[in-house]
Parts: C-alpha cells; sequence; structure tokens
C-alpha cells in the first residue's frame, strides 16, 4: 500500500510542478515587454517571411496557452494574449510555434515519425487501459499484453515529442537572435519561457513510462503466479 501511494504521489507531483513552471514562468515575462514591441503575431510573421513561408498562416486561438502548429493546414495558431501580446513570453511561444513550421519545411524526420504516430497512439490512449484492467481481472494475459502493446504506441509518442520540442526551441532562439527580434540581454528571459515548457513534454514522458512499467510488472507478475 505505502509503495503505491509513493507511486501516485510522483507520478501526480511530476506533471503538477511542470505545469506549476510553466505557468509561473510564463506569467513572470508576460510583463516584460521586448524591445522591439513586436506582437507575438508580428514576431511569428516575420520568421516564417524571412524562411518564405509566405503560406503557412498566423491565426488567433482560443484559450490559455493553446498555442500550436497545425501541420495539415499549415497555419500557427496562437492565444489571444500571445498573439496580442508585445511580451518576452509571447515572443518566445510564437518563435516556438514556427520552429514547427519550419521543421514542417524541411521534412524534419522526428516530426513526420510523431505525425504517424498520431492515430495509433490515439488508439492507445483510449484503449490501452481498458484492456489491461479486463485483461487482469479475468487473468485474459493475452488481452491483457495487447493492451500493454497499444500503451507502448501512446509512450512512445510521448517520447518522439521530446526532440521536436526542443529542437523547435532551438530553432526560435536562432530566429529571435538572428532577425533581431530580441536583443541579447533578452536571450536569457526567452530560453527561461522554452525551457520551462520544454519541462511539460519530460514530465508527460516520464509518467509514461513509468505507466507502462507498472503495468507491465502487473502483467508478467500476475502470470507467474
Amino acid at each position: 500500500m505505502a509503495t503505491f501511494l509513493i507511486y501516485f504521489a510522483i507520478i501526480t507531483i511530476i506533471p503538477l510542478w511542470a505545469s506549476l513552471r510553466v505557468k509561473n514562468t510564463y506569467n513572470k515575462y508576460l510583463n516584460v515587454p521586448t524591445s522591439t514591441s513586436m506582437t507575438g503575431y508580428e514576431t511569428a510573421r516575420k520568421i516564417l517571411d524571412a524562411n518564405g513561408l509566405y503560406d503557412v498562416r498566423v491565426e488567433e486561438g482560443r484559450g490559455f496557452l493553446s498555442d500550436h502548429y497545425d501541420p495539415r493546414a499549415k497555419v500557427v495558431r496562437l492565444s489571444p494574449e500571445n498573439f496580442h501580446g508585445h511580451s518576452l513570453a509571447a515572443t518566445a511561444v510564437a518563435a516556438h510555434e514556427v520552429g514547427h513550421a519550419l521543421q514542417d519545411q524541411e521534412e524534419y524526420a522526428f516530426l513526420k515519425f510523431r505525425s504517424a504516430l498520431v492515430p495509433v497512439a490515439n488508439l492507445g490512449s483510449n484503449l490501452s487501459y481498458i484492456l489491461i484492467i479486463i485483461g487482469i481481472i479475468f487473468t485474459f494475459t493475452e488481452l491483457a499484453v495487447v493492451g500493454l502493446i497499444f500503451m507502448l504506441f501512446a509512450v512512445l509518442f510521448q517520447v518522439v515529442t521530446l526532440p521536436v520540442e526542443f529542437n523547435a526551441s532551438s530553432r526560435a532562439m536562432n530566429q529571435v537572435v538572428a532577425l533581431g527580434i530580441i536583443r541579447n540581454d533578452e536571450e536569457r528571459g526567452a530560453r527561461k519561457v522554452l525551457n520551462a515548457a520544454a519541462l511539460t513534454y519530460v514530465a508527460a514522458a516520464v509518467v509514461a513510462l513509468l505507466e507502462l512499467l507498472r503495468f507491465a510488472l502487473i502483467i508478467f507478475a500476475s502470470n507467474d503466479d
């Protein structure tokens, strides 16, 4: 029982800590304007145009930190505070999302691999727990193993997401510096925003791996019995 409580605390605390770190860092730099006073929209548009991506649109999305790049529609969607904001946080987030558009432009291998994993990863996220739990309850090991395989694809998606996100952040920093969107003394703040955001993906991958390991141990331990 104690082991389960410790495990539950770990998988709860890790993502919670990462989420709080992102919000605190983002809110801190949301109040720090850049020297160029460019909005997130202007930042995104400038980087896209500088790289010949005139066909990629930049649109205002909805929700808090809902920023993302849609490779199918070729659209960078920025949350309202980042689309209109002149802050260092808005600049960093906008540049990061454009980083994904740059990956798409050059057909970055990890981005293509992650996109290919989306259907099976979604299926794994929806079905894996159901199959595993039914398999364990009715001692149907084969069914539980099938569920474990589905979960493996979902975990693989989380792991592949890491290089995709870190690479997008690296591209973002290179672009905002090279194009003069931020000054040298603003680089540290931009990196803090990007690094804090990256923690959420690291946390998600760690929790996913721990869950996969836990269920694997349960399934194979019950099979030995």
